[in-house]
């Protein structure tokens, strides 16, 4: 049977499902699914068949994080031969986190293409070099497999103008500094389930919340992007597990002219030291923190889920309204405290919820007086991939 690759590619890690495909049919769960962590250090494998069964192995890399990424790439393909033995990948789609303003949709990948897409690395300088290096290692190690690019930027792009706009001098504008947003694969495949799951509602005002270590809101009208939390990098909007979110300029000047901190202390702090993590100082894992009895815990959890209610008012005008709240992502579908908190705050504009469905993670949980439909729909970025990647190429 044909299979569809999906790889998503960051610093040091390369996750991958494998999807079964036959002539206009997609499987909807992957034959088999995992990651590679550790490459640069200690790379190892962790999977798990469709069967329920885990795998863990080390594999040997060497040479520089290129090199590293393409042997762990070759390694990859060898141990899904092995232990996926029916399948023949046909096609592999990938997660390019930028597309700029020209990608409005999924593309097929050549050499100009990605020569194209070299060029947006000054806007998204922590993930698409390391998306664009995993397409070139798959050309090298598999040159007749068609690629896929599937941008997160994508499905931002129906934004009205207004939407995508700083108060910057026309000329930088004019350079694409402006708002793009991101997790648009994640909106995307959660906006196609919503109509089955809150009926006409999904085509009004609706706002879309991912929450994980990183977290951004989306709002829509008929389905569409209109405004999202996320703008020119995915270091703006909501508190996340590691980041900041959205930070007055002028603290970054402060720590610049009084502290000294040069453009690569900014990058750390406002990415890798700060949100969950830097307010709690105890860790950036929420279900950690809402086990924890320390006040530091429960005052990151109450700014996180604060910094949410906040942007779903601003979301809520930019869509005229709202018909739906929609929770997707890992703390969004498992982490029922914080969707408490979260409607709570939202209660003046009508939401309310059911304690014991929330407590249950149920598809819809609000209750039937409840003005808006609060639901919890799980994403599935990798399925939105190749799905997209069948698309394009005709599968």
């Amino acid at each position: 049977m044909n299979a569809i690759l999906v790889i998503n590619a960051g610093s040091s890690s390369l996750k991958f499902a494998l999807f079964p495909h036959e002539t206009g049919t997609l499987a909807a769960t992957p034959a088999v699914s995992g990651q590679i962590e550790g490459i640069g250090a200690t790379p190892e494998l962790s999977a798990k068949n469709g069967n329920g069964r885990r795998y863990q192995e080390s594999l040997a890399v060497a040479g520089n994080l290129e090199e590293q990424h393409r042997d762990a790439l070759a390694y990859l393909f060898r141990w899904l031969e092995a232990n996926a033995p029916g399948l023949t990948i046909v096609a592999a789609g990938h997660r390019i986190v930028h597309g700029g303003d020209r990608y409005s949709a999924p593309v097929r990948l050549d050499e100009d293409l990605l020569w194209e897409l070299d060029r947006l690395i000054p806007l998204a300088p922590l993930h698409q070099p390391h998306n664009l290096r995993a397409v070139r290692a798959v050309s090298a190690l598999m040159a007749d497999i068609p690629q896929v690019a599937c941008f997160d930027t994508a499905f931002h792009r129906t934004q009205p103008a207004v939407a995508q706009a700083f108060a910057l001098p026309r000329k930088l504008s004019a350079e694409g500094i402006k708002r793009y947003g991101f997790h648009g694969l994640s909106y995307d495949f959660v906006a196609r389930q919503l109509p089955e799951v809150v009926g006409d509602k999904a085509q009004g005002a609706v706002v879309i919340a991912h929450l994980g270590n990183g977290s951004s809101m989306c709002a829509l009208r008929d389905g569409k992007s209109v405004a999202s939390t996320m703008g020119f990098t995915a270091v703006e909007g909501l508190m996340m597990g590691t980041r900041t979110g959205s930070l007055d300029p002028g603290v970054m000047l402060y720590l610049m002219e009084q502290k000294g901190m040069d453009a690569k202390a900014l990058t750390r702090l406002i990415y890798k030291e700060s949100g969950l993590l830097g307010v709690s100082g105890i860790s950036q894992d929420m279900r950690t923190l809402l086990a924890s009895d320390a006040p530091e815990a429960k005052e990151a959890v109450e700014l996180y889920c604060y910094r949410i209610a906040r942007e779903l008012g601003s979301l809520a005008a930019a869509a005229g309204g709202l018909d739906a709240l929609v929770f997707t992502g890992g703390i969004g579908e498992h982490a029922a405290e914080v969707r408490t908190q979260v409607t709570a705050l939202a209660a003046w504009m009508g939401v309310k919820i059911d304690d014991a469905a929330n407590a249950e993670n149920a598809t819809r949980i609000d209750t039937a007086e409840s003005r808006v439909a609060v639901a919890v729909v799980p994403t599935n970025e990798e399925r939105m991939i190749a799905r997209y990647t069948a698309d394009v190429l005709g599968l």
